[in-house]
């Protein structure tokens, strides 16, 4: 099958302002993360897809390729979707996130794998053990429970599962019982171009999770586990301690 990366990254961002340009490490966080995608081997290519020149400009300053998208688009995989339409040759789309400059090409290609093992799946994405308590707890790491065939139950930002009686070897077992969900997906592209006119679910609404959309409405999501995170950069903390990493590398 032929997949292809469709980077979303939109100029304007809430809590860092114009985060995907920042570049005090000497490259633009948006050239980090699609340096970061490059290094997977099963997509065939990376499209940047933005809504703004300044980072369409960038990316081809460093060699790479940016599409623009509408600037009013509601969401990043509407954007991605848009991209996608003009992406005929490929069977599988990939969603990396903008600001996710640290993401692995393992984790990239187990969730490309995953659609192309599995053909009744629409829709690939990961999770990653929890062995901390106070994230488990936070409602800004969303979980995800899934079945023996590694097909998502439900994701939410409390604690699923949620036992009945707490002890603390719960965070130590194995297997975890526990999985942070990496906003990392895979989408059969036919999948993807219907996913945006799917009507809203009252889970989705609730929990502010787009994922719940796919379960609601009856399709199947695989989720693969790695022994990782990818965390996002979303505060100036977030950035800062990005650019101490890459300093110290």
């Amino acid at each position: 099958m032929t997949s292809f990366i469709v980077i979303p990254a939109r100029l304007h961002s809430t809590r860092l302002p114009e985060k995907l340009l920042l570049s005090e490490t000497g490259k633009p966080l948006i050239q980090h993360t699609y340096e970061s995608a490059q290094k997977a081997t099963r997509p065939s290519g990376i499209v940047v897809a933005t809504d703004h020149e300044r980072i369409a400009e960038t990316v081809a300053g460093f060699g790479g390729t940016a599409v623009m998208t509408d600037p009013d688009a509601p969401s990043g995989t509407d954007r991605v979707a848009e991209v996608a339409q003009g992406l005929p040759q490929a069977d599988i789309i990939v969603n990396v996130q903008g600001d996710e400059p640290d993401i692995s090409a393992e984790a990239i290609d187990t969730v490309v794998q995953l659609l192309e093992d599995h053909p009744n799946a629409v829709m690939a994405t990961l999770g990653t053990p929890i062995r901390d308590k106070n994230q488990l707890e936070d409602p800004a790491c969303v979980k995800v429970v899934f079945d023996q065939q590694q097909r998502a139950l439900y994701f939410s930002r409390s604690i699923i599962p949620h036992p009945r009686n707490w002890d603390d070897q719960l965070l130590t077992d194995n297997p975890a019982h526990f999985h942070q969900h990496i906003g990392l997906y895979a989408y059969r592209r036919e999948f993807l171009l219907t996913l945006t006119e799917l009507e809203q679910s009252d889970a989705e609404k609730l929990e502010s999770l787009e994922q719940l959309r796919v379960l609601s409405h009856g399709y199947t999501i695989l989720v693969g586990v790695i022994q990782e995170t990818s965390i996002g950069i979303d505060t100036p903390e977030d950035y800062e301690r990005f650019v101490r990493l890459e300093r110290n590398r």
